[in-house]
């Protein structure tokens, strides 16, 4: 009996001690109200998950029935593709310039001063950019999605608020034999001392092949309207590395 009382004792307090560390300052181990683990997925892959059935990987090269083309060319290697080159008064791109909320990166291009006003200086514009778009390894893009967010973006961020939109083009088509998604559109817009009141727009999601999407920004303003050829040109002249 004195043994079973002591086993008994020892039982008693290693039950004690266990509680405690359980239910201690460290709070109901069994608690599930804890959050799960944080979404760090970019943006427009949390927004834009790929299509379910879409194929695992992309071709790399475009169809042969894409005619080659000639003349000079702004080649962006990291975006993965290449498009065409103007001549004066278009100068090369020479900085990083990350853009409204989804930050994308415009690195490579051409553009020019159309004006100085009060809030600055404003640009014609032929930019592109490399922006994740798709989980881990995945090439499979929603470029109907991906190209939704980036508009909105561009419409959201890039210029003066309120602005009104005028659509000219919004599809998903083929840029240079690669999947892509085209939106083209003339804004409209009032600021402070700038003599643009309105700008010819377009934005172009390419499908290369890789978790990263192609971005193509390009803009023409209003005050020099004789550039609106350029939007149709460079998105016909594109095509991937």
């Amino acid at each position: 009996m004195i043994f079973g009382g002591v086993a008994g004792g020892i039982l008693a307090v290693g039950l004690c001690v266990l509680l405690i560390v359980l239910f201690g300052g460290a709070g109901n181990p069994f608690d599930d109200d804890e959050s799960g683990p944080a979404d760090l997925r970019p943006p427009l892959a949390q927004a834009c998950p790929a299509p379910t059935g879409a194929p695992s990987a992309a071709p790399s090269r475009p169809p042969a029935s894409v005619p080659p083309v000639t003349g000079e060319r702004t080649v962006d290697e990291e975006a993965g593709i290449s498009y065409r080159k103007y001549g004066a008064p278009w100068q090369d791109w020479d900085e990083v310039w990350k853009a409204g909320t989804l930050e994308v990166p415009y690195r490579m291009g051409q553009h020019f001063v159309t004006e100085v006003y009060s809030g600055g200086e404003y640009h014609a514009s032929i930019l592109s950019a490399a922006v994740p778009a798709a989980d881990n390894d995945a090439v499979s893009l929603d470029l109907e999605c991906v190209g939704r967010q980036v508009a909105a973006d561009v419409r959201a961020e890039y210029y003066p608020q309120p602005n009104t939109m005028k659509p000219i083009r919004d599809e998903v088509t083929t840029l240079g034999g690669r999947p892509a998604w085209v939106s083209e559109f003339r804004l409209s817009f009032s600021s402070s001392g700038l003599t643009a009141t309105e700008e010819l727009s377009a934005v172009a999601v390419i499908d290369v092949g890789k978790p990263t999407a192609a971005i193509l920004y390009v803009s023409i303003p209003g005050t020099h309207r004789q550039f609106d050829r350029v939007v149709g040109e460079v998105l016909e002249s594109v095509r991937p590395l």
